[in-house]
Parts: structure tokens; sequence; C-alpha cells
């Protein structure tokens, strides 16, 4: 939540010409209802439910770039599955680069819904230690800085497909070093 999951995704999907899932938004055109109404009306269960199904579809398409909720990763076996399907990415950000990212963003997320900017930041805390040991396992863990700006965003991405590449490089000598 407030990483920059959605516009790096949007930037790589740009320069891959990959399309691009955010996939709350993906949840929200399928089912005609936003997050926070989802929510409301069937629960965190309901809703962690529905996301997973949704996952499983958009994953399954070729050539995609999503863009999870913050949750996403954390509830059955997301994580392992989306390691299996291709590369994951682990935007590792501090509380202050995501409150900032937030106030940028200026959407209303469920789970914020009536806290004060103290109470965010508490929130936020506590979401990072929470969550942090599922984000660590992504296949990819880079450092997010403040992209309050194109050319931040563009030079986030670029480094982000260095290290893909990098890796998929190293991945047939590491195979034959097993062998």
């Amino acid at each position: 939540m407030g990483a920059g999951k959605t516009t790096l995704g949007w930037a790589l999907s740009k320069i891959l010409n990959f399309k691009f899932y955010d996939l709350d938004w993906y949840i929200e055109t399928r089912m005609h209802k936003t997050i926070a109404q989802i929510f409301e009306e069937r629960g965190e269960d309901g809703f962690r439910i529905i996301e997973r199904n949704m996952l499983h579809e958009v994953a399954e398409f070729e050539n995609v770039i999503i863009a999870c909720g913050g949750g996403t990763p954390c509830f059955f076996d997301n994580m392992e599955y989306l390691n299996k399907q291709g590369e994951t990415i682990y935007m590792n950000a501090t509380a202050d680069i995501i409150c900032q990212h937030l106030n940028i963003s200026r959407n209303v997320r469920p789970l914020l819904k009536d806290k004060s900017e103290d109470e965010v930041k508490v929130f936020v805390k506590k979401q990072i230690e929470e969550r942090d040991i599922y984000y660590k396992q992504a296949k990819h863990i880079i450092k997010v800085h403040l992209m309050d700006n194109r050319k931040k965003i563009n030079a986030m991405a670029k480094q982000l497909i260095s290290i893909i590449e990098m890796s998929r490089k190293a991945l047939p000598t590491i195979e034959k070093n097993n062998k």
C-alpha cells in the first residue's frame, strides 16, 4: 500500500510493451463495485477470496505486469503462486516514503478510512512489520525512494529491468553448477 506498485507497474509496462493490470482495479471492474464496497459487504475475508480468484485469472495472461494490493502476498498461497508464475518484486519502502506516496495519490483506501495522519503512519509501520515476512519471499527486492516525478519513476523502472535481466542471465550458470 503506497510503495508505488501501480506507478512503477505502468512505467514498466510502457518500457516493456506489456499489458498492465492493477489487481484492485481489475477486481473493481469485474465485480462492478469499489474495493471499499466489497470490504463493507463481504468483510476482509470475503474480499481476500475474491482477490485470490482474480489474481489467478490475471496471472494466467501472457506478458503482463500485475500490481497486487499490499495484502495480496499475505493470504492463502498467493506469494508462492506468484513466484511460480513469473518474476516477483518486493518494493521495500519505509513508512515515511509510503505515507508521502499516499499523500501524493490521494486515493481513499478502505484500511485507512477515518484515520488521522499520525494514525496512518502507525498503521503503515505495523503493516510493514506484519507483511515483511511474506514480501521477502519475492524473487527480487528493491529499495524504494520517493517517486514524485516521471524521471525518478523511469529510473527506478530501468533499474528493476536491469536487476531482472541480470538474474535471468545468471540462472543458466547456477543450473549448470547444480547438475
